[in-house]
């Protein structure tokens, strides 16, 4: 059984992130957006590092790759509920797009950037799908005209995946099913529905021995900071819940995201980790530190 959890996004980061695993990577992407933009190849513009994650460094853990075609994408692995991600979505999909031009490219040389967010929890209200994408479109022909065509975002919400058995077929069900059933795989005896996908095989073997004893350290301290975070949440939530207000509700989860990053901060986090690990943006984060 797979005893390291892939959705924690430390383990995430070093199973589609490393050059070794690069084709895991592409059957991710390839699984999830449209013919048009599957890779043949790609480029990891922020590869998994172990020197980037020492001393408890937890900051850089989004995936970054260009396909063959010019075209960029932003895969991260979301476990902490973050009623805010939308706009946090936005944000690192804009940054990738500067990127883009810090390298000196003209406008009309701008490729299209796709943002894609798995998320272990429910998100996008009223709809059962577990795979939504978004783009900007016409509101009043309900088409892209073929404007703005650099934008593409999609969310998958692992939470509302329930497929088993032969409901499972596609490529992203076979990924979506790894990924929340993990602990329950057995390398030697891998269902015949996920054992057609050589992918899915080599990342069901890779998952428990990608790790060495400091890596592990890493992980288990990743693990504990997002229970503490989960825990605080929990509790912000049952103390807005007994107010009976909405509004208090989200005053109490605020107020416990703000006293993890407080906590962080004086352990010698940077921004990009708060951020990552408490869902609050950088000025937001600066506003709190400045206050305290």
């Amino acid at each position: 059984m797979c005893i390291i959890n892939p959705r924690v996004d430390f383990a995430f980061k070093k199973l589609f992130g490393s050059e070794e695993n690069k084709d895991l990577l592409m059957s991710l992407i390839n699984a999830i957006v449209s013919e048009e933009d599957r890779v043949a190849d790609i480029e990891l513009k922020n590869p998994y590092n172990l020197a980037d994650y020492q001393a408890g460094k937890i900051s850089i853990l989004d995936i970054k790759a260009k396909s063959e075609k010019g075209r960029w994408y932003n895969i991260e692995m979301q476990i902490s509920e973050d009623y805010y991600f939308d706009k946090r979505a936005i944000y690192y999909w804009a940054k990738l797009v500067t990127e883009q031009l810090s390298e000196g490219m003209m406008f009309k040389e701008l490729k299209k950037t796709i943002s894609i967010n798995i998320l272990d929890f429910n998100f996008v209200p009223d709809i059962d799908e577990f795979h939504n994408i978004y783009k900007i479109i016409n509101t009043a022909t309900g088409k892209d005209d073929k404007l703005h065509d650099v934008f593409e975002l999609h969310y998958i919400e692992l939470r509302k995946f329930t497929k088993t058995g032969a409901q499972i077929v596609t490529a992203l069900d076979r990924w979506s099913t790894f990924l929340t059933k993990a602990h329950q795989l057995d390398k030697h005896k891998i269902p015949k529905e996920l054992a057609e996908d050589n992918a899915i095989v080599k990342a069901v073997s890779a998952v428990d021995r990608m790790f060495d004893e400091e890596e592990r350290r890493i992980y288990e301290v990743r693990m504990q900071a997002l229970a503490d975070v989960e825990s605080k949440i929990a509790s912000a939530m049952d103390k807005g819940l007994e107010l009976g207000e909405e509004e208090g509700r989200a005053e109490g989860l605020y107020e416990a995201k703000t006293q993890i990053a407080l906590k962080l901060h004086a352990s010698g986090a940077d921004r990009d980790e708060i951020a990552n690990i408490t869902g609050l943006s950088e000025s937001e984060i600066q506003q709190i530190v400045q206050k305290r």
